[in-house]
């Protein structure tokens, strides 16, 4: 099966107004909800799945990260898993060996004991569906599972995986009851039994209401008694109707850029009592080369288009500044991250783009096609797509333009090789360099655009993998990042920001966003 990640199945398509509501408390979770009262958000996302085995859009893994516990959690602001169903878990035998030890007194919603089993059975249940649109490419390095005892579970990996603590503890680790699931089939009654903070009561095509687990045992402390989810099924419109017309509390994921900038430009925001709180993200998109590609095969050519794109001009024209410039692979905030891309080819420079097409015996126009799918990675990616076109037509050196097609004929072409350039976004599984490296460029890698480098396979990711010191990687990571820069299969554009935009009785928000795309309910407050 192919390799699968978040930009295949449903990244940020309503534009950078996400708002990835997330954050951990410290002290020991109380199911009975906190002193606020129920909140209403709103979301232009669905749930596509209830059950941990089929889902990998951020609808389905928000109602996982809320509904589930994984054995671990990441904790607000913070990129290093923490133990959660866990009492505390660590690796032995060189990163290929993992062993979790459970809290003691753990339970399920319906009232089942959780145990070690649960435990094995979740992680071993993902791998034998493998469904198409499931997490176990994520649990792929698990070789077999034992349980000793009811509260202790020992992973053995088939290869050094030092960064499979955060893999679990993503929704990929969502435990689930051994007498509630099929062992080789999913659950189709869309109900879900987890032991996270919140129960699902209800989910129908618009709407999904949770009530706080009363008996939940965790790091979550409840700020709110109940969430109650509206969703708008990629329908902008109406949730920013609804947010306007006092429906829902908190709105995000599907306000546009326009809309974000103009709440905040507007001086009468905060006298409508309207708060917009603005987070760190590590969404990203790139442009990706075709490497057998006649025309951006040759390197001269990607080093030109390197040369002119002036991201500085995208972000603040086309996003309205809801996004960064990005100049490397690894986006800031997380670790290992560097500028390889600007330190390679600096401010926008016709002259240099220009040296490099001659040097290569490139006289004439470059002739290019840029393609484009806004029904999967927001409407202004055409417009994004065009300025880009634009920026390398008025160096003189480029004849481009834009084509722009659906999302599944947009994957077929490219994994037929029928396009040069074309876009990706980006949503990570979880805050670490290696999932925007190894999905990249290791065996099965996501780009589809014929791309190898043998020190990058064969010594940079297997040596990351193994590291357990997670900070002990960054010099590698930051070689692997200067060779994409100096071969350039894909061209870094930007790195999103997150915003949440609620109502003044609405507090918490500012514990919220962060990169761990975790969205987490417990945080928010209202009243």
């Amino acid at each position: 099966m192919k390799a699968h990640n978040k930009w295949l199945t449903a990244p940020l398509a309503a534009g950078l107004s996400a708002a990835l509501l997330s954050g951990c408390g410290t002290e020991q979770g109380s199911g009975s909800g906190g002193p606020g009262g129920g909140v209403r958000v709103g979301m232009s996302d669905e749930i596509l799945a209830t059950d941990p085995a089929a889902g990998y859009d951020p609808g389905s893994w928000l109602l996982f990260n809320n509904v589930f516990q994984s054995l671990l959690s990441f904790p607000k602001g913070g990129s290093a898993p923490e133990p959660e169903a866990a009492d505390e878990c660590g690796f032995s035998a060189g990163s290929k060996v993992y062993t979790c030890t459970l809290r003691d007194g753990l339970t399920f919603s319906n009232g089942n004991k959780l145990t070690s089993e649960d435990v094995k059975f979740s992680f071993e249940r993902a791998l034998k569906i493998a469904d198409p649109s499931g997490p176990a490419p994520l649990l792929s390095t698990i070789d077999k599972i034992e349980t000793p005892d009811e509260r202790t579970v020992v992973f053995h990996l088939k290869v050094p995986d030092a960064s499979f603590p955060s893999k679990i503890a993503s929704g990929a680790g969502s435990i689930v009851d051994h007498r509630d699931y099929p062992a080789d089939a999913l659950r189709t009654d869309g109900k879900a039994t987890g032991s996270g903070p919140y129960k699902l009561d209800s989910l129908s095509d618009s709407e999904a209401t949770f009530s706080a687990n009363p008996g939940y045992k965790g790091n979550a402390k409840l700020k709110n008694g109940s969430v109650t989810l509206k969703l708008y099924r990629g329908d902008r419109t109406a949730l920013s109707k609804a947010f306007t017309d006092g429906d829902v509390d908190v709105a995000y994921r599907g306000l546009s850029a326009d809309e974000i900038a103009a709440l905040e430009n507007s001086a009468t925001t905060a006298d409508k009592g309207i708060e917009i709180v603005q987070g760190s993200s590590a969404e990203v998109q790139h442009l990706v080369f075709n490497m057998k590609d006649p025309v951006v095969g040759k390197l001269a050519v990607r080093k030109a288009i390197a040369h002119l794109v002036d991201r500085e001009a995208l972000v603040e024209n086309v996003y309205k500044s809801t996004a960064t410039p990005l100049y490397s692979i690894v986006p800031a905030g997380i670790a290992g991250h560097n500028t390889a891309f600007y330190d390679a080819y600096g401010a926008p420079d016709t002259a240099k783009a220009k040296k490099a097409l001659r040097s290569a015996g490139i006289t004439g126009k470059v002739k290019l096609t840029l393609w484009s799918t806004p029904s999967r990675y927001g409407p202004a990616t055409d417009q994004e797509l065009k300025a880009v076109a634009e920026q390398l037509n008025a160096s003189g050196l480029f004849d481009a333009d834009v084509k722009s097609v659906a999302f599944e004929q947009y994957e077929k072409d490219i994994a037929a090789g029928k396009y040069g350039v074309y876009v990706k976004g980006w949503v990570p599984d979880y805050p670490d360099a290696d999932n925007f490296t190894g999905p990249f460029f290791g065996k099965d890698n996501v780009l589809g655009n014929n791309y190898e480098n043998a020190t990058i396979t064969g010594t940079l990711l297997p040596k990351t993998a193994a590291a357990a010191d997670r900070a002990a990687t960054a010099d590698e990571y930051g070689r692997l990042q200067d060779i994409v820069a100096e071969e350039i299969p894909i061209l870094p554009l930007w790195q999103g920001k997150q915003y949440a935009v609620a109502r003044e009785d609405v507090t918490g928000l500012e514990w919220t966003l962060d990169a761990s795309t975790v969205f987490r309910f417990w945080e928010i407050r209202k009243g």
